[in-house]
Protein backbone atom coordinates (compact mmCIF):
# COMPACT_ATOMS: atom_id res chain seq x y z
CA UNK A 1 0.00 0.00 0.00
CA UNK A 2 1.27 3.69 -0.48
CA UNK A 3 1.93 5.70 2.35
CA UNK A 4 -0.36 8.59 1.37
CA UNK A 5 -3.38 6.39 1.44
CA UNK A 6 -4.82 4.28 3.73
CA UNK A 7 -7.81 2.64 4.51
CA UNK A 8 -10.37 4.01 7.29
CA UNK A 9 -14.08 2.12 8.05
CA UNK A 10 -16.03 1.91 5.05
CA UNK A 11 -13.33 4.68 3.21
CA UNK A 12 -9.94 5.77 2.89
CA UNK A 13 -7.64 8.62 4.48
CA UNK A 14 -5.54 10.66 2.14
CA UNK A 15 -2.45 12.42 3.05
CA UNK A 16 -1.79 15.13 0.67
CA UNK A 17 0.71 17.99 -0.35
CA UNK A 18 -0.99 20.95 -2.15
CA UNK A 19 0.28 23.44 -4.34
CA UNK A 20 -2.22 26.18 -5.11
CA UNK A 21 -2.43 28.61 -8.29
CA UNK A 22 -0.96 25.75 -10.48
CA UNK A 23 -1.43 26.59 -14.19
CA UNK A 24 -3.87 23.60 -14.33
CA UNK A 25 -5.38 21.17 -11.33
CA UNK A 26 -3.22 17.52 -11.92
CA UNK A 27 -1.75 14.94 -9.74
CA UNK A 28 1.91 15.39 -9.85
CA UNK A 29 3.37 12.50 -7.47
CA UNK A 30 5.04 12.25 -4.03
CA UNK A 31 6.32 14.85 -1.78
CA UNK A 32 7.78 12.74 1.19
CA UNK A 33 4.65 10.28 2.46
CA UNK A 34 1.79 12.29 0.77
CA UNK A 35 0.55 12.65 -2.92
CA UNK A 36 1.40 15.90 -4.22
CA UNK A 37 -1.73 17.88 -6.12
CA UNK A 38 -1.20 21.11 -7.94
CA UNK A 39 -4.12 23.09 -8.03
CA UNK A 40 -5.35 25.98 -10.41
CA UNK A 41 -7.14 27.60 -8.07
CA UNK A 42 -5.59 30.23 -5.57
CA UNK A 43 -5.66 29.83 -2.25
CA UNK A 44 -8.13 32.73 -0.98
CA UNK A 45 -11.56 32.24 0.83
CA UNK A 46 -11.28 28.08 0.57
CA UNK A 47 -11.11 28.00 -3.09
CA UNK A 48 -8.48 25.73 -3.08
CA UNK A 49 -9.96 23.20 -0.39
CA UNK A 50 -13.36 23.11 -2.50
CA UNK A 51 -11.11 22.82 -5.85
CA UNK A 52 -9.62 20.16 -4.65
CA UNK A 53 -12.49 18.10 -3.17
CA UNK A 54 -14.22 18.28 -6.53
CA UNK A 55 -10.80 17.16 -8.21
CA UNK A 56 -10.57 14.32 -6.17
CA UNK A 57 -14.37 13.90 -6.41
CA UNK A 58 -14.45 13.71 -9.99
CA UNK A 59 -11.13 11.96 -10.56
CA UNK A 60 -12.21 8.40 -8.02
CA UNK A 61 -15.76 8.75 -9.16
CA UNK A 62 -17.12 9.33 -5.60
CA UNK A 63 -20.02 11.70 -4.77
CA UNK A 64 -19.17 15.51 -3.57
CA UNK A 65 -20.44 14.83 -0.15
CA UNK A 66 -18.44 11.64 0.34
CA UNK A 67 -15.07 13.52 -0.22
CA UNK A 68 -14.17 15.71 3.70
CA UNK A 69 -11.35 17.65 4.43
CA UNK A 70 -10.39 16.40 7.59
CA UNK A 71 -7.65 18.63 8.51
CA UNK A 72 -5.34 21.66 6.94
CA UNK A 73 -7.76 23.86 6.05
CA UNK A 74 -5.00 26.40 6.08
CA UNK A 75 -1.83 24.70 5.28
CA UNK A 76 -0.55 22.39 2.32
CA UNK A 77 -0.78 19.61 4.13
CA UNK A 78 -3.89 18.21 4.05
CA UNK A 79 -5.84 15.23 4.99
CA UNK A 80 -8.89 14.02 3.19
CA UNK A 81 -11.58 11.17 4.16
CA UNK A 82 -13.55 9.26 0.95
CA UNK A 83 -16.24 7.59 2.19
CA UNK A 84 -17.85 4.37 0.18
CA UNK A 85 -14.85 3.67 -1.94
CA UNK A 86 -11.96 1.27 -1.77
CA UNK A 87 -7.78 2.16 -0.88
CA UNK A 88 -7.65 0.03 -4.86
CA UNK A 89 -10.01 2.31 -6.68
CA UNK A 90 -8.43 5.53 -4.87
CA UNK A 91 -5.06 4.19 -5.78
CA UNK A 92 -5.73 3.25 -9.49
CA UNK A 93 -7.71 6.98 -9.79
CA UNK A 94 -5.49 9.09 -8.86
CA UNK A 95 -1.88 6.86 -10.21
CA UNK A 96 0.02 9.21 -11.96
Amino acid sequence: MTPWLRADGDGVMLTLHIQPGAKRTEVVGLHGEALKIRLASPPVDGKANDALLAFISGKVGAGRTAVELVSGQTSRSKRVRIAGVTPERVAEALAT
